[in-house]
């Protein structure tokens, strides 16, 4: 009797992400790692500030937003306020990628994430996109059920 091989399953949806940063060198190798990632589709958007971040959610909707802290702290925060405040973007998930340890963490609900740059790798942002995006839905499930139930229990 014949078994047969499993192959593995690819999303036949492509990964929107949208890169946020202000240094077209670091953007670029972080580019290349993800253009490195097998598999699925990526189609990538860069933004060089909240400007043009704005711009992009016009006509490009990510499934995912990687900003680079070194757009700075006034910059991070405002970034994350209009992600968060656009009813379109609230609730994609955001990493941040940081320099360092040392420098207090930029606190949003919004940031699901933090990765350090200097151990930036094809996997380590794999791993990052696949557990953020499970989160994320994961998240939403939860509120989608406790939604039902709290209407369940109003009607009971």
């Amino acid at each position: 009797m014949e078994t047969a091989t499993q192959v593995p399953v690819q999303s036949v949806e492509p990964l929107n992400l949208l890169l946020v940063g202000n240094n077209p060198i670091e953007l670029s190798s972080i580019l290349n790692k993800v253009q490195m990632i097998p598999g699925n589709k990526i189609v990538t958007e860069i933004a060089f500030d909240v400007k043009s971040l704005l711009e992009r959610l016009t006509t490009f909707r990510p499934n995912y937003i990687l900003i680079d802290d070194n757009i700075g702290r006034a910059e991070l925060t405002e970034a994350l306020q209009a992600l968060a405040a656009n009813k379109k973007t609230k609730d994609i998930p955001v990493t941040v990628l940081k320099n360092s340890n040392y420098e207090e963490s930029h606190g949003s609900s919004s940031v699901l994430d933090y990765v350090l740059k200097q151990n930036i790798s094809t996997e380590s942002i794999l791993n990052t996109v696949k557990n953020a995006i499970k989160s994320r839905r994961t998240q939403l499930f939860l509120y989608k059920a406790y939604n039902m139930r709290k209407r369940q229990l109003a009607g009971a």
